[in-house]
């Protein structure tokens, strides 16, 4: 059996390879347009976690190519070492270097020297983590506790403000745990990544599909005040349920002013239980905090003249196929899915259990809040409000 023969891509074909993965096509579409196997793009692509290595590019203080010839030339020619540095505006040093590192007066070519320097200068810079513990130390903490990079990195300005060893951009967070050649941070620390990929996939369009349900006298978003839209002012919330294997259903919640988070556990998709579990939910918070409820158009909310009846919260409802109207709950139910995976039974984790999920969502950092976190916004507003 005669064994494939290994491909070596050119520097145009890696890319091409690399332009059509930042544009989001699979790595099977990719493997097709190069006549090769998956298995062969994902090599070449996860060797670097995913993340579209820098391109490389010449110091605009360093030697040309035609000033290395003119230094050839001088040699032949027998002009001094300061004399050629005039002729080329150098430093008498500079071509003294040169000419030391690329065989002496008797060997110095000028591309050999030229292509020789180019690959000397091929050294990885040595990653900021790499030679910072305490700060590797703290950013290994946060990720256990579930922060993202982004929130990370937010949080690390705003919490060191002038300290500059103790800061670090989130892309370099991701680079140390995609690409492991720079040993850093733990492989093991992925897992606390809310996607347990283990390279980096560019964004694509999500293609989730809406059920819809018919509602009887439903207020539309339209005919939401203005400060609701804006955000101005606290007490205007989001809701949906995220689904489980087994008929298991979480209801969240969302305060679209602070971001603070809230889960309720619900029996059922029935609107029974959905209103009920919103009416106990609604009396845990001062009235001046709990509005309104913006909500999807799910048979779930059916009895939604129920729920306002009993707590006086008005519900409007998004239009059809119109998820992003209530985004803020959309990226939450994300969220979420890091600590309730779908397919998995929503019914086995108890309220204080959901609770404890909603503190730790609340005490993350938010880049959209400055990097304050939700639950220290909505304390604010609670404070005020008594």
């Amino acid at each position: 059996m005669s064994r494939r023969k290994r491909r070596w891509y050119t520097s145009a074909e890696k890319s091409e390879m690399w332009d059509r993965w930042q544009r989001g096509e699979s790595l099977n579409a990719i493997a097709r347009a190069f006549e090769t196997s998956h298995s062969a793009i994902t090599k070449n692509l996860a060797r670097y976690g995913g993340i579209r290595p820098l391109g490389r590019k010449r110091s605009r203080l360093a030697l040309t190519l035609s000033e290395r010839e003119e230094i050839s030339r001088g040699i032949v020619g027998g002009l001094s070492l300061r004399a050629i540095a005039g002729q080329l505006d150098r430093a008498p040093s500079t071509i003294s270097r040169e000419i030391n590192r690329n065989g002496g007066l008797k060997r110095y070519r000028a591309n050999h020297a030229d292509k020789a320097t180019w690959d000397r200068a091929h050294r990885p810079k040595p990653c900021k983590l790499a030679s910072n513990l305490q700060l590797r130390r703290i950013i290994a903490g946060k990720l256990k506790c579930h922060w993202s990079p982004e929130q990370i990195a937010g949080w690390l300005k705003k919490a060191h403000a002038g300290k500059e060893k103790l800061q670090v951009s989130h892309e370099t967070i991701y680079r140390s745990l995609f690409i492991q050649a720079r040993g850093v941070l733990k492989r093991e620390l992925l897992q606390y990544l809310r996607s347990k990929r283990v390279m980096r996939y560019p964004r694509k369009t999500s293609k989730k599909g809406q059920g819809l349900g018919q509602i009887t006298e439903a207020i539309s978003i339209r005919e939401r005040p203005a400060s609701v839209e804006d955000r101005a002012v606290p007490g205007h919330w989001e809701g949906d349920l995220i689904c489980g294997s087994h008929n298991s259903f979480i209801a969240t919640l969302v305060e679209r002013h602070t971001r603070y988070v809230m889960l309720a556990k619900v029996s059922g998709k029935e609107t029974e239980a959905v209103i009920n579990a919103l009416i106990k939910q609604s009396r845990k918070l001062p009235n001046e905090l709990y509005k309104s409820l913006t909500w999807d158009r799910g048979k779930e909310m059916a009895d939604h003249q129920r729920f306002t009846l009993d707590t006086n919260i008005q519900v409007y409802f998004c239009d059809p196929k119109s998820p992003w109207q209530r985004g803020s709950n959309e990226n939450t139910n994300r969220l979420l899915r890091q600590y309730f995976p779908k397919g998995t039974n929503l019914s086995v984790h108890s309220q204080a259990k959901l609770n404890a999920v909603a503190r730790q969502l609340n005490e993350r950092p938010r880049k959209t809040l400055g990097f304050d976190t939700p639950a220290e916004r909505f304390n604010a507003c609670v404070a005020s409000t008594g």
